[in-house]
């Protein structure tokens, strides 16, 4: 198995990111990281001490546009799995050494990084869980982000809960999974961080009490805007094994 660990990566301005910071260590129950990169642009969101568990979210401020989110792949064999995703279509975007930065075929930035070793999955908190990146990827491209994403991990691929989704199960114990979402219109390729919620009415409002703002309501999701002007979702998934609820899907979110 090249890929051992995931990381779900909020990017959001630099000038907002302190917000950013408050909003996610106190949905995910974690503490920050010193701040790492030239200036300070890299913040890792840790299990609080003592917890037995690891790290599995990052933010970064970056400097122009509105941001979104990415997904950050970990292996022993960075320059391997770096080599896999170019022949497979990805183009280089920064060589760092010992990390690099790519652009999937259809856009997508992703980041591939060393493995330190971590192996346990962050618990829920407060009944959701952040498990999942979802690729937004225009018509014209979901085919082939699609074969992409799949050949690079590896990971299990199945239909998702509608017709526009496809779910990419990477091994159990994993921290997140990825989601690709296929757009009604052409525009190009984003990502977004998807929370799994045992109830994403009580976690809605607790959100919304950290500093969120309710944008719109799918059929089983709400979309929500953070403190840094960040759009996410809340799903109606199970928060412990990110798949739809036993027995079929819950009411439609208020």
């Amino acid at each position: 198995m090249i890929i051992r660990w995931t990381y779900a990566f909020a990017d959001r301005p630099a000038a907002r990111l302190a917000g950013a910071r408050a909003f996610w260590t106190a949905v995910t129950g974690t503490r920050l990281s010193e701040p790492r990169g030239e200036c300070g642009e890299f913040v890792t969101l840790l299990p609080d001490e003592g917890q037995a568990a690891d790290a599995c979210v990052k933010l970064q401020g970056v400097g122009e546009g509105d941001g979104g989110a990415h997904v950050d792949l970990c292996t022993e064999e960075v320059r391997e799995l770096t080599g896999l995703a170019r022949t497979l279509g990805a183009e280089p975007v920064a060589d760092h050494g010992d990390w690099a930065v790519l652009r999937s075929p259809g856009g997508q930035a992703f980041c591939v990084v060393p493995w330190l070793g971590e192996s346990v999955r962050p618990p829920v908190v407060a009944g959701s869980r952040l498990d999942q990146v979802c690729l937004d990827i225009p018509p014209s491209a979901y085919d082939t982000e699609t074969e992409f994403w799949a050949r690079l991990t590896g990971w299990r691929q199945r239909t998702g809960s509608r017709p526009e989704f496809t779910v990419l199960e990477p091994p159990p114990g994993f921290p997140v999974r990825l989601l690709l979402q296929r757009l009604d219109d052409e525009r190009p390729a984003s990502a977004h961080l998807d929370l799994a919620c045992a109830d994403i009415a009580a976690v809605r409002a607790r959100h919304e009490e950290l500093g969120a703002v309710f944008v719109r309501r799918g059929a089983h999701w709400a979309v929500l805007r953070d403190p840094a002007g960040g759009t996410y979702c809340l799903t109606d998934r199970d928060p412990v094994t990110g798949g739809l609820p036993q027995g079929g899907r819950r009411p439609t979110v208020a």
